[in-house]
């Protein structure tokens, strides 16, 4: 299943990790008197991350 996506599958591994680390350092200390879930981080990530996609798509017609 993972014979040709060895290097590919590493990678997205330890980018996923980063971000969930990440995350979970910004909702810990993105406000002092509360702790944010980790999941609103994540998806305030995903929907700018989105966004940019949907912008950058627009101008070329297609998401590279």
């Amino acid at each position: 299943m993972l014979k040709g996506a060895g290097r590919g599958f590493l990678h997205a591994a330890l980018i996923g990790a980063l971000v969930m680390l990440v995350s979970d350092i910004i909702a810990q200390h993105l406000l002092p008197t509360t702790q944010l879930p980790v999941g609103v981080v994540t998806g305030a990530c995903g929907a700018i991350f989105l966004l940019w996609l949907l912008i950058t798509s627009g101008r070329s017609g297609r998401v590279n």
